[in-house]
């Protein structure tokens, strides 16, 4: 751990330490740092606003139940998508039969920081890309969510996701691909 001054803030996982340590209070800090990334996390994968605000709900009291399983020579931000994934996972399969939400107000909020696909000059791309991102299977997504969105390193998807980054790297590969076909498709559909 590299040494700072007295004024700086502590790290993600100094706090986890210290949550773990029985300063559960700041896990509060956490959540204020972390909780918009988680919305716009689940909201990529859900497309429903409300889902997205109960699952970063979920997943803030899951890390706080679980702060045991947080380790200090690990990364927060990966055991925090680590939960996060566990409960997308947990909520897809009780939901599977739902129909996913296109609810374009609610991926409209998705904000943070400036992402590849919202770069896109015409806002009817950028509906387009959101509505194929939507129409993938939840496994493709998730690919596309860490490593374009979130921007996951492809090792911390490959240790999310228990396999080899070779293995990510296809996956993220083919999910690009069914993206993009997905995106022409539905851009032939709207077209006059």
């Amino acid at each position: 751990m590299t040494e700072r001054s007295d004024n700086s803030a502590p790290t993600d996982g100094e706090l986890m330490q210290r949550v773990q340590a029985g300063e559960l209070a700041l896990m509060g800090v956490l959540f204020e740092r972390h909780h918009q990334r988680m919305f716009n996390f689940f909201l990529r994968l859900t497309g429903n606003r409300q889902v997205a605000e109960d699952l970063v709900q979920e997943c803030f009291l899951r890390m706080l139940r679980f702060r045991s399983t947080f380790r200090a020579d690990g990364s927060y931000r990966a055991w925090m998508y680590q939960i996060g994934r566990n409960l997308s996972t947990d909520h897809f399969r009780k939901h599977s039969r739902e129909v996913l939400s296109d609810d374009e107000e609610a991926l409209d909020d998705v904000s943070d920081e400036p992402l590849p696909l919202e770069e896109l000059e015409s806002s009817e791309r950028v509906h387009l890309v959101r509505r194929a991102l939507m129409e993938l299977p939840p496994d493709k997504r998730e690919v596309l969510v860490l490593s374009r969105f979130e921007l996951l390193r492809y090792a911390e998807i490959a240790n999310l996701l228990d396999t080899t980054v070779g293995a990510i790297k296809v996956r993220v590969h083919r999910a690009v691909k069914e993206l993009r076909t997905t995106y022409q498709r539905l851009a032939r559909e709207t077209s006059p």
